[in-house]
Order: structure tokens, then sequence, then C-alpha cells
């Protein structure tokens, strides 16, 4: 979902899902690489049978990083998606199957963010070289040194988009890449690798959900595979928490994402000297101090190699059944019926189709306040709110009908935290923090305390805050609301009808989308704004079912309908005049400059940028006209592909695709009980790769979302509520994923090793020896005392403690 806060609320409120990965590295002896033998066991103690790869998750950071130097070149960008590859299946080594999935088409539905999302990269990249020129010359004015400014190719990230060259490359390379490993990699050989490229309709993570949607639904599906998937992570920002919602549709007990571990402030270059330390807006020209002896070290930037971590959605299924299970309920208890109401209630806070409700932030608890209102209302329903991705409405309207009685107390709050913490930081440059560093135990080198410069308020925000004309925390907030976002006066009941009616069907798409796959590829909400949850009435018939049998735009339409002129140099000549020419047709869909509607929030990027809507239309009647423009090489850019399945020599299903000469069913009984249809591809890179399609079902066929027979519950991790001390002896938390793993303990040669390092014997001993146990911290404040002229760590940062001396008014305001 497009909740950047979603991950960090989720992992703050359920801890115990977080296991960080043991990553076995290579080794290098007399300067040759010695590679990791995957085929060992994993050393993170679980066995992986299938690894998933969203690829634009891996595609984006490796083009261009913001920790480290961007690649010179596209071979060393394939390269870098190579290696990144390579440590995954190093973590994760699966034993069945590897299938990795590009961005292909999207749905309209998600075009919109898509296009939003380019023209905002198009147009701050412009803005960026005007704002970096203005200060180059500011500095160079005022006797500032610069180093010359490097001439090169800015590297435009909308090239990754389906239709474009960059896509085609990437797929030709990884399908080399697969080639390679799969004969001499001996932890590939038997393994069944699936690339789905650009050129397959679907988003990545959706692609990879249909697969397993559909192999679950085959009769020689093993319902206890193991699944791990990569999470969407593109520059330390999660733009995509998708995964942890459709993992938890797919209702199979062991499914565990990889995404790498967010560390936030991790030194960037300023992009005017190139020195770390400093933004450039803060850039004073001051010359570069020497790096080395003989400034070897000029060129290199300290880079910490990126970790990873495990979400392990078995031990969220354990906090949700707990969180969600309900007594004398009128009808029977269902707890995967009652996860899915759960992923349902969720879309209300976010997602990549639909704006968020405005009484509901995920930061203001918007998500545990919808659960208790679910639990309070469920008693009335009569059942469910959702059944395999169909949702029932009357009983949506009793939610949204209990939210709506509380959006005037939401807004009022909302304002008076905001009131309050602007208050408190125009008060925080009167507390002052200081840490006093622990010296070393020989005490040769005295030192004074090291204080942390005062953080003034100033500081902490220099931008005048956004007028908002809205102003929800006062009274005629709706009137106020309709005005100004939407132009329509808030007694034009038939407007507002139809906004509530667009985002109904909104909420059906999108569930029937994670359970069931695209139920069409034409649909998308219309509007830049959602409606109040109290607009939520009469709802039940406002909905029926979507067009049947749309069809997706192709690569070249999709670049038409996403990118702005700006990136018009990766479409054919007499398309990309469309987009700048005066007698375009469509020339209003390619505006150079757009407003952003900051919408209540600080920042351009939390904004709504106000793009007017592709009319498909008016599109697909413009590209007539320039369609037999088309080379054969764009025409075949243009064109839909399908996935692509490649096995190894050894592998059991290897002889039966060396014999194919027609369409054949993939022998369930040779491939882990994969089912699919094989047909020949006509540019094989191997002969033993074929092109792969999932398995065909009839039309309104549903997919169950349920746990299948069979399947294994894995042992609980969480503490269970009604443990005791007594027999059973004290409750040993599960580390990792090895419930029977044995704790850890030191032997007396430890200990004795340990009491050296405290040094406990003398007075004012070890460097250590004065830490208190953490039994007496006090609210994360206290001053350890001082003892045999060592000077403890001391620090003083408790703003709850601090507050009175400097500023009552704040504590009360607090």
């Amino acid at each position: 979902m497009g909740v950047p806060a979603f991950f960090r609320w989720l992992s703050r409120k359920y801890p115990s899902i977080i296991v960080h990965c043991v990553e076995e590295k290579g080794k290098e002896c007399n300067g040759v690489r010695i590679p990791v033998d995957t085929t060992k066991p994993n050393p993170n103690e679980v066995e992986f049978d299938n690894l998933y790869l969203d690829m634009n998750g891996i595609i984006h950071p490796c083009t261009h990083p913001e920790d480290k130097p961007a690649p010179k070149n596209e071979d060393e960008m394939m390269v870098a998606i190579f290696e990144y590859i390579d440590r995954l299946f190093n973590i994760v080594r699966p034993r069945r199957v590897l299938y990795m999935a590009i961005d292909g088409v999207a749905p309209r539905a998600k075009m919109n963010q898509q296009r939003s999302r380019r023209f905002r990269a198009s147009k701050e990249g412009v803005e960026l070289v005007d704002e970096k020129q203005r200060m180059r010359e500011e500095i160079i004015q005022r006797g500032g040194y610069l180093p010359p400014e490097e001439i090169k190719e800015r590297f435009d990230s909308n090239c990754i988009t389906p239709g474009t060259e960059f896509m085609d490359n990437l797929a030709h390379c990884l399908r080399y890449y697969v080639a390679e490993r799969l004969s001499n990699d001996p932890g590939w050989k038997n393994v069944v690798v699936f690339l789905s490229d650009a050129s397959v309709p679907g988003e990545g993570e959706h692609k990879i959900m249909d697969y397993i949607r559909r192999q679950r639904a085959q009769p020689n599906h093993d319902p206890n595979t193991h699944h791990s998937c990569l999470l969407v992570c593109v520059l330390g920002l999660i733009l995509s928490s998708d995964l942890i919602m459709l993992g938890l549709a797919t209702h199979e007990p062991n499914f565990t994402i990889i995404r790498e571990e967010f560390k936030p402030n991790k030194p960037r270059p300023c992009s005017l000297c190139g020195q770390t330390g400093h933004e450039m807006k803060d850039c004073q020209g001051v010359a570069r101090e020497k790096q080395g002896q003989h400034d070897e070290f000029a060129d290199t930037m300290p880079v910490s190699e990126q970790e990873f971590i495990f979400i392990r959605l078995c031990v969220l299924r354990e906090y949700l059944e707990r969180e969600l299970t309900m007594a004398s309920l009128p009808f029977p208890f269902d707890f995967e019926r009652s996860v899915d109401d759960w992923v349902f209630m969720c879309f209300f806070v976010g997602n990549d189709f639909l704006p968020h409700l405005p009484s509901l932030e995920i930061r203001e608890g918007a998500i545990d306040r919808l659960v208790n209102i679910y639990k309070d209302v469920v008693h009335k329903t009569g059942g469910y709110l959702t059944q395999n991705g169909y949702v029932n409405l009357e009983r949506v309207e009793m939610i949204m009908q209990a939210v709506g009685v509380a959006e005037d107390n939401i807004f009022k709050k909302r304002k008076e935290d905001e009131v309050k913490h602007f208050f408190f930081l125009e008060h925080l440059g009167n507390v002052s923090f200081w840490f006093v560093v622990p010296q070393s135990s020989s005490g040769a080198n005295e030192s004074q305390d090291r204080r942390a410069p005062k953080r003034k308020a100033e500081d902490s925000d220099s931008d005048p805050e956004p007028e908002d004309n809205v102003r929800l925390w006062e009274d005629g907030w709706k009137q106020r609301y309709y005005k100004n976002k939407f132009d329509v006066d808030v007694t034009d009941s038939d407007f507002r009808k139809k906004v509530v009616q667009s985002y109904v069907e909104g909420l059906c798409w999108v569930l029937r989308y994670y359970y069931q796959g695209c139920a069409s590829w034409k649909w998308y909400f219309p509007f830049h704004y959602a409606p109040f949850a109290s607009d939520f009435k009469d709802i039940k018939e406002m909905f029926t079912e979507f067009e049947k049998d749309t069809m997706p735009f192709k690569p070249l339409e999709q670049l038409m309908s996403v990118f702005p002129a700006a990136s018009g140099n990766f479409l054919p000549p007499t398309w990309r005049n469309l987009m700048v020419s005066p007698e375009s047709s469509i020339i209003d869909f390619y505006p150079d400059d757009f407003a952003i509607d900051l919408n209540g929030k600080k920042y351009a990027w939390q904004g709504v940028a106000l793009l007017p809507f592709v009319d498909e239309r008016r599109l697909r009647a413009a590209l007539a006209e320039v369609y037999p423009d088309l080379t054969p090489e764009e025409a075949r850019r243009n064109s839909l592909g399908s996935d692509v399945l490649f096995v190894g020599k050894s592998h059991p299903l290897f002889d039966f695709i060396h014999e194919l000469y027609q369409d054949e069913l993939v022998p369930p009984e040779l491939c882990f009980g994969i089912q699919g249809l094989l047909n020949l591809d006509n540019n094989p890179v191997l002969p033993d790769n074929v092109k792969f399609k999932d398995p065909e079902f009839a039309v309104g066929y549903v997919f169950k979302a349920v746990l299948l027979p069979g399947a294994k519950i894995p042992t609980k991790v969480l503490k269970p509520g009604d443990w005791e001390r007594g027999n059973r002896g004290p409750w040993r938390p599960q580390l990792g994923f090895n419930p029977n793993r044995q704790q850890a303990h030191l032997d007396q040669s430890g200990f004795r090793a340990l009491g050296h390092s405290l040094n406990r014997n003398q007075q004012g001993g070890g460097q250590y020896s004065n830490t208190p146990p953490p039994g007496t911290y006090h609210q994360g404040s206290y001053r350890a005392q001082h003892a045999g002229g060592h000077r403890g760590f001391q620090r003083k940062f408790t703003l709850e403690s601090a507050i009175p001396s400097y500023c009552p008014c704040i504590k009360h305001a607090t």
C-alpha cells in the first residue's frame, strides 16, 4: 500500500514479526573470490521452498542509489542487479522455485499514481538543476570554492517503465544471467526459474500473487510450501507495503517477507561540493580536506553494506488472532475471515489506488480505531465485511457511519496535537542535551564535556506553514472541504453521492484485485480527493459489477499515459510530438507545470499533484494516427509477452522440455506439483527455456480465501496469555526461526574473560564497571556515580523531566 508509515506502525505494534537475516559471506583466497555454497543448509535455520522477487524493488536502488556512487553506465547497472539477486539467493536459498517479476503494464487505477510520480520526478529534477545553478553562482560570488561541474547525462529513472529500451535490454540480460547461473551454480541446479518481464501485463507483486493463487487451486499443490518474497523498498522509503497485505490474503501458513533494513540519517554527499556532513542548502563552498596522506581516498565514499530483515507473517497472524478474536458472536467466529476484514479496513488509511479518508491517518492510530469500531459493530452486522474478495456494502456502511460520528472530534484532536507539537518545538531551544563520553581506563588524557549544539526551534522548521483554507477543526469544515477541493457546494448531494459511489467502487475493485486478480483494467477513481466517512449513506446499491473482458494498455500506450513531455525521448518521434506540439489534440495531458495541493501536509511529496486525468478515448484516437510510424523493433516492444520458464540440465523437467514440439501441460510429478501450460519460445537463450502460462479457470471462478486442507500451522512464537510460572518453568522466547534453538551460555572461561574486562575486583576498574544495571534506569534518565577519578557515561535528555525547569507552560501543554 502507498502508506510510508505503515511498516513503521506495524513493526512497532507487533515487534516479534521481525527477524534479522543471517547472511553467509563469500571468502577470498589468494586474490580469488570463493562464492558461497548455497547447497548447504540455510544459516537462518529455516528452509524456504520458493523465492519471489518483485524486481522493481531491486532495479531502482541498483540504477540510481542514494547512499553510494551511481553506476557509470548501463552495463554497471546490470551487474549491480545481478549481484543483488545473488545476495538474496544466498540469504534465502530456495529449493524449488525462483520467480522474478518486473512491473508490466498496470491497470488504469494504478496508472494515475504512476503518472503523478513521474510528473513530480520530472518537475523536481528541473527545479533541482535551477537551484544548483543559482546556489553555485552565489557561492562563487562570495569567494567560495566549488569543484568544476561535471557534465554528465542524468539518469532518468522514468525509463524504468514498460515499453522502454532499457526495460527491453534488462529482460534480455536477465535471461542470460539465469542461463549462466543454472549452468554453473550448484545451488540453482534443481530450481525452476520463472521470469515475468515488463512485457507481461500486471504489477510485479500482483503477478507473483496471481501465480500463487492459481497454484493453490491445483490438486497437486503442497499446502505447506514455505514462501519468501522481497518487499519493495526503494531508496529507503517503503513505496509499497502491498506484499504484507497480499501475503495475508493468500492464507498460506508459511509466508515470510525479506526486505532491506531501513537505517535513517545515512550520510549523503552535497550535490554542489561533493562533501558529506551538510545538505546543498547549507553549502559554504569550503575547499575539501585532503583524504589520506596523498589524497588517495578522495573519490571513495564510506558505504556500509545494507542488511536485511525477515517479516514473519505467521507471527503477524498470531498477533491478529489475539486482537481480532471475539466472544459471544451471533455467528461462528472464523479467524481467516476476520483477517480478510482487517486487510480490507487497512485500505481506508491508504493504498495505491484510492486517496485515504480525511479522518483516518495511520499516525493517529486509525487502524486501531477501525478495529475497535469493527469489534463493537460486528455484533450488529450479522456477519463479516468480506468473503473471498467480495464486499458486503451494507455492513461496511455501519463501520463508516461509526467513524463518521467521531469525525468532528478527530479533526479537533488533530489540530490540538499540531498546536502542542508546534508549541513544543518553539520552546525546544531552551532545553539542553549533553552527552559525556567515557574516557579510556588509562586516564592519561583529560577531556572537556562534549556538548551537542543546541537545537533551535528555527532549525527544525524554517519554512512557513502552508495556509490551510479548509480548517477541518472549525465548524463548517464539510462545506469548506467540498468548495476548496471539488469546487462544489456541500448542498450538492448528487455530486457528493457520485464521489462516494466512485469510492465504493474503488473499495470493491481493490479488494477484488488482492483476492481474485484484476477485475477491470479500465476502472480508476476519477477524483483527486476522498469523501468523508459520514458521507457513506445508502451505499448498498451503489455497486453492481465491473465491465467484463477489459484489456490492458499496450506498453507504449502506457508510456503516453504516465510520462511527462520531458521524458518523451523514450518514445518514437511522432508519438513524442503529440506531447509538445501546440496542434496536438491531447496536448492538455502534458502540462509543463502543475499545482501541488499540500492538503494539510507539510512537504510537497505528501501533497496531491493536480494533474488532468487521461481520457482513454481521446488518447487512442490520437495514437491511431501515429501507429503506422512504428518501426518493427518498436512494434515488438509494444506487444504483450508471456512468462518464461528455465530449468537446468539436471532437473527432472529438462528432458520433457527438450523434446517439446507443441503446447503441453507441465507434468506436476516432475516439477514440485507446479501446473501450467508450456509452449516453445521463439527466441530462447537456452534450449531448455520455454514460455509458461498459468492454469486457466472458468469465467466467474472464485479463488477461496481459506487455509488449505492439510496445512500445518507453524509453532507458536508469542507468549501464551495464560502462561504461568511453576512446573513449566520460565517462558523462553523463540529467537529466529528455530523453536528448538538452545540458548547461548558462557562457560567458566567466558565468565573469567568477562570479569577481567569489567574488572569488578578493583574500585573504579573496567571501562563499564560503573554502569548500573537496567533496573536502575528511571524513564531513560540517570547519572552514573563518579568513582576512582573516572567519569561515567552521563546523559540527560528526558524532556518530560527537563520541561519544568525550563518552561512550565510546555509541561502543561503536553
